[in-house]
């Protein structure tokens, strides 16, 4: 082992690399912030939402892809915004990046959206077509029975 190695001088080199890579010390706080590491790699690909894709083969490899998603969604990103072909290369199902090799388009696949239960505006609430079996009670009105 060195003494550079022994004392830790290459962690912090390595540090400094990430810090320039990445753009200076309020990015490297605003991605820690963001994704609760600091990683730096290869843009592999985007997508049409925004998100960007990366790979480091220097990480093990259930690690070595990630994806960045926009500003825009802030913290409030999910897996559901990661489309089908991205998800199968950020989990190792494919070799090639959707942007290297496109799947093949079918007709009836439809595109995908995110899901959107939180969304007040788009969400889906069901509704019945039937009469309800037990009615709520309202004051002042008397109770019916059938």
């Amino acid at each position: 082992m060195s003494l550079k190695a022994w004392l830790g001088v290459d962690k912090i080199q390595k540090f400094g690399k990430i810090v320039k890579e990445i753009g200076g010390v309020k990015a490297v706080l605003r991605k820690r912030y963001l994704m609760d590491v600091t990683r730096v790699g290869t843009l592999v690909g985007s997508d049409k939402f925004g998100n960007r894709y990366y790979e480091n083969n220097e990480y093990f490899v259930p690690r070595n892809r990630w994806v960045e998603f926009p500003d825009k969604v802030w913290l409030d990103y999910d897996a559901t915004q990661v489309p089908p072909e991205w998800h199968s290369w950020l989990h190792h199902i494919t070799d090639d990046a959707p942007s290297v090799k496109p799947p093949p388009t079918q007709s009836f696949v439809l595109d995908h959206k995110e899901n959107t239960t939180l969304d007040a505006d788009k969400k889906y609430v069901p509704y019945s077509t039937t009469r309800t079996k037990v009615q709520g009670w309202t004051p002042g009105q008397k109770p019916q029975f059938d």
